[in-house]
This record gives C-alpha cells, structure tokens and sequence, in this order.
C-alpha cells in the first residue's frame, strides 16, 4: 500500500528528538509499504528554534528520515486563543502540500495520529480527496479534554467520522466508545519496542558508559517535564525518602516548561546533591540508561501506555508507575509496582519495597515488536481500504473480550 501519514508528532531538524515512537512505526511501516509524511511545525517553535540560532529548514522544507520522505509545512495559529478553531487552522496549513502529495505520491490511506487537530483537518482533506482516513489516538488527546474543553467538539467529530480508529490501550478504546464511535471501527493495537535496540544488558558495563555511580541505587525519570507526566510528585516523593535516610541518586532525563520549577524544588527538599538533570538524551542511548539504573519511576496523572515503560520492560528494568489509563494493562510485563496517582507518600513506599527486594534482571525480552504493530496497523489500513472491518477482525475492540499485550 501506499501510506500517507499526517502528524505533528514526528522528528524534525528542530527537534530531533520529538515523538520517536512514531518515527520507529513509520520505519517499520516502511518496510513494507511505501510511506510519505506530513509533518507540520508550530510556527512557534519554528521561531523560538531560529532564535536559538538553529539553521533554516533543507530547501522546500523537505528531508528523509530512515529513507521515509518528510515534508514539513509551517502549521499557523494564534497561540492561546481560539482553541476551538485550530482544527481549521491546521487543515489551511495542510491543504496546499497535502493536495500535492495526494496528487502526486496517490495513497491508498492517510494515517492520522493525534486526535485534535491532526485527525480532524487530515479526515477532512482526506475524505475529500475520496481517502479512507484511519486515526490513531495516543492518550492525552482524549484523556485530558477536561483541561482542553475548546477541543472537545473536534475531537468527538474526529472520532465518529474516521473511517478506522486505532486506540493503543484498552482504557483509551473505551473512551473512545462513550464519544459515539461505532464499535465496528475501533481497534485495539498495543504499541511495539525495537528488540534488535531494547534489550537486556550487563548493569555495571552499562553504568560505566553512561558514567553512574558503580554502588548507588540509581531512579531514573524519562518523559518531558511538564505537569500531566508527574516529575514533580516523583521529586516529593525523593524528599520523602531522603528524610528516612534511603541512599537513592535521581537521574532526570527530558525538557520542558517545569524544569526551572523541577529545579527550586529538588532544592526546597534537601535533594539538589543526589539529583541530575540530564535533559534530552538520543533515543538510542536510552536502552544503556534503563540496563543502568535500578528502576525507571513514571508517576503521570494521565496516560495511555507510555513507550518509556515498555522500552525500560524489554530492557529488563523494574518500573513503578502509577495506576492510570493502560498501565494496569502492561504491569505483567516487567517487576513494576504501581500506586496511585498524585500520591507521593505511596510512591515513595513503592520505590523503597523495589530497593529494598530488587528483582533478579530477567533475560528475556518483554513486549511486542514493531513488526507484529506494523502489521495489524497493515490489516487495519486494508480493512479502511476495502471497506471491511472483518480484514482487521483480530483487532476490533470488543469490550466484552479481556485482552492482554
């Protein structure tokens, strides 16, 4: 087939770095299909990158990731306001290279990923051109709509109007229900870790090439520093721990609005001496990281099935995560404690029992490749394509039917 992928949520020359769990399933994707991406850049963040002194965009805004061509239209909108209307705005930035590609790449099926405004401007280009559009919805851009109201309505009209919609865990393909979705378009695909990159490892070989201390027990946080992910309850939680005398170092590892926040706080409760921010680290230096460390803490206060746990489960890293959206559904994976979200005296109980019984590092590997995701996405792509969910019927959400990764 021929995919054409619409997302804002890819790597680009600014940020080479973004959304590489959607990088990793176009890649797999590739392997089988031809692929072209739509990728539009934030005006914004176009901006604040120049100013940064970042160079300008290749010639024609147009690049290739993993040999998957990469067009990056520049995405307008009037920040803070009128949230209700960036659908509309993100469909004018989109249309005029979108056209073009449909014209001249002609896919069989455009894969949108995030909901709002992703999904709703690509259903409406797409279904225009005479597409089926399949949207895949990632967690935040369903779950936290009480926090974002003025996308409700686009949200909801993304949903019941995509030809197939793709949830990655089965929480999030219940919501997806309650906003009149037909049943018969809903699927539920776990998302997938590169095994030949995430595996388990030596600790100590891994701790002297990422420079930890041989001796200590080391956390490790991976996420962006921005309030749904928690770090701030994680670091509450480290007080805790250094008031009850617990040898711990805290290694932090992203960026965001919170860091400067993140920053005073680890001060105000005693930690500054046993805490790194490391900011961003290359996707594939992550694996070394998780072998490293002695559990990988996540305490969101929403999600879907974040990567990062399952990356750190096939790496053979314990994780304590809290109790929200598919986490539950993964937690058999790996040596993981959950606890309730927004809690930092259960989550320090939870960090002290895996420091204090730490589990034998397992050698096999946990979860599913990217190859098994690329081809139910496949099914799911061709049942859009002829019009028959019976195709992907391994997939369809039935929420009789428990299901586990």
């Amino acid at each position: 087939m021929r995919i054409l992928t619409v997302t804002n949520l890819y790597p680009n020359p600014f940020q080479p770095q973004r959304a590489t769990f959607n990088r990793e399933q176009v890649r797999a994707l590739s392997r089988a299909h031809q692929v072209t991406v739509i990728s539009p850049i934030a005006w914004t963040d176009e901006l604040a990158a120049r100013r940064a002194g970042s160079p300008p965009l290749p010639r024609g805004r147009r690049t290739e990731w993993d040999g998957v061509p990469v067009e990056y239209p520049r995405s307008w909108f009037l920040p803070r306001v009128l949230r209700g209307s960036y659908g509309r705005f993100f469909q004018w930035s989109l249309a005029k290279p979108f056209r073009r590609v449909v014209r001249e790449f002609c896919p069989d099926v455009v894969f949108a990923t995030w909901a709002y405004p992703d999904g709703w401007a690509a259903i409406r280009l797409g279904h225009k051109a005479g597409l089926p559009v399949v949207l895949k919805v990632h967690g935040s851009d369903v779950l936290e709509l009480d926090k974002h109201p003025a996308r409700l309505h686009g949200t909801a009209e993304a949903l019941r109007r995509a030809d197939r919609v793709v949830a990655v865990s089965r929480d999030l393909a219940t919501k997806v229900l309650e906003f009149g979705t037909d049943p018969d378009r809903v699927h539920l695909i776990y998302n997938g870790v590169d095994h030949q990159v995430f595996f388990p490892g030596n600790r100590s070989e891994a701790r002297q090439r990422v420079g930890l201390d041989p001796d200590r027990p080391a956390l490790l946080y991976v996420g962006n520093l921005v309030p749904v992910k928690g770090p701030d309850i994680l670091i509450e939680a480290c007080g805790l721990l250094a008031k009850q005398g617990t040898a711990f170092d805290l290694h932090i590892v992203g960026k965001g609005p919170l860091r400067p926040t993140l920053e005073r706080q680890v001060a105000d409760r005693g930690i500054a001496d046993r805490t790194r921010f490391h900011g961003t680290i290359p996707h594939d230096r992550l694996p070394d990281w998780f072998r490293a460390t002695t559990m990988l803490v996540l305490p969101s206060r929403s999600e879907g099935v974040p990567n990062v746990l399952l990356e750190a489960s096939a790496c053979g890293t314990p994780f304590v995560a809290s109790r929200v959206g598919g986490v539950p559904e993964i937690a058999h994976l790996g040596a993981s404690r959950l606890f309730q979200p927004g809690d930092p005296n259960q989550l320090a109980s939870a960090i002290a029992e895996v420091l204090a019984r730490p589990p034998a590092q397992p050698t096999s590997q946990a979860g599913r490749t990217q190859a098994i995701v690329a081809q139910e996405l496949s099914a799911v792509f061709q049942s859009a394509v002829q019009k028959d969910p019976s195709v992907a019927s391994k997939t369809l959400f039935r929420p009789e039917v428990a299901s586990t990764i």
